[in-house]
């Protein structure tokens, strides 16, 4: 079994679970229904990014994965669709997005699949919530912890580093 992050994100309130933080909690619920859920970070109040307007509610959970990766994002996919995802545009507002952002030290290049996430270093709604439960957890690509990595992004822009 592998320790396995997952972003959870919405910004679009929904029918049941009502505001995006309740979207988050209830995702939370049934993520739990397929893995032990170790850990979950608090839920973070983010701006958006691109074309979205609507402000986001993120968080990470650390699971007990025991299998493939592949499963698991299926898996991922189907919870989102439960809560109507459609496919629409890049950044755009959604019910819900969930993620794989890393899993243990693996490294996997797959249709459709990259572990680690290629963009958490750069994503400060993904840095802040997995500080809060891993600040420690290590980059397998950067060789930086989560807090490290959290660091460099909130450095002013231009200053050497110290």
């Amino acid at each position: 079994m592998a320790i396995t992050l997952i972003a959870l994100g919405s910004n679009r309130c929904h029918g049941r679970h009502g505001r995006p933080a309740g979207v988050v909690r209830a995702a939370l619920a049934e993520l739990a229904l397929l893995a032990p859920v170790l850990l979950v970070s608090a839920i973070h109040d983010t701006a958006p990014i691109g074309p979205g307007s609507r402000r986001y509610a993120n968080a990470v959970a650390l699971i007990d994965w025991p299998h493939g990766l592949p499963a698991l994002l299926a898996a991922l996919k189907a919870i989102e669709r439960g809560f109507g995802r459609r496919r629409g545009r890049r950044w755009g507002d959604r019910v819900l997005d969930l993620d794989i952002l890393a899993a243990g030290s693996t490294r996997l290049r797959a249709p459709g699949l990259i572990v680690p996430h290629p963009r958490i270093a750069q994503r400060r709604f993904v840095l802040d919530p997995l500080v809060g439960v891993a600040p420690d957890w290590r980059h397998p690509v950067e060789n930086l912890t989560a807090r490290q990595l959290r660091r460099r992004l909130l450095r002013p822009k231009g200053l050497p580093r110290a």
